[in-house]
């Protein structure tokens, strides 16, 4: 929206100096008319230092102090606000990541506990199995660890 405005007031203070340049005095109040509220202020400040006899002056009302978008600043809170949540997304997506990890941790440790039952020797069942609950037993203590929200 701010940039819109921006280009508006450009657009149209480029005619009225179009105007104000070939001495066309009707054309020229016919801009000044359309200037939007935000960007009289700027103007009517950039007509007082008298750019065309003042080589200090501004180039544009543009340069001038007075030249302020509100909806620039209402963008630039949003823009802040939008941080603040993708902060918060992010937490939240790392997460879901970790329950996913976990999720095929104790799938690892359900296929290390089925896979064992093919074995033949006694001592490869024992090894995949301690493999499972390893697994099983380090996931959970490692899902100990996640923070617990309550929400009602």
């Amino acid at each position: 929206m701010a940039n819109r405005e921006a280009q508006i007031d450009v657009a149209i203070f480029t005619q009225w100096v179009d105007a104000y340049a070939r001495g066309e005095t009707e054309l020229e109040a016919f801009y000044r008319k359309r200037f939007r509220p935000e960007f009289q202020p700027a103007f009517e400040a950039w007509v007082a230092t008298k750019p065309r006899k003042n080589p200090d002056a501004p180039l544009s009302p543009f340069a001038m102090p007075q030249y302020h978008l509100t909806a620039s600043d209402k963008a630039d809170e949003l823009e802040a606000r939008a941080g603040a949540f993708s902060s918060t997304v992010s937490q939240y997506i790392q997460r879901a990541d970790n329950y996913t990890l976990a999720v095929v941790l104790f799938a690892s440790a359900l296929f290390f506990a089925g896979i064992s039952t093919r074995m033949r020797s006694p001592g490869q069942r024992v090894a995949l199995l301690a493999v499972g609950y390893l697994l099983l037993l380090g996931t959970i203590a490692w899902l100990a660890t996640f923070p617990v929200t309550i929400a009602v």
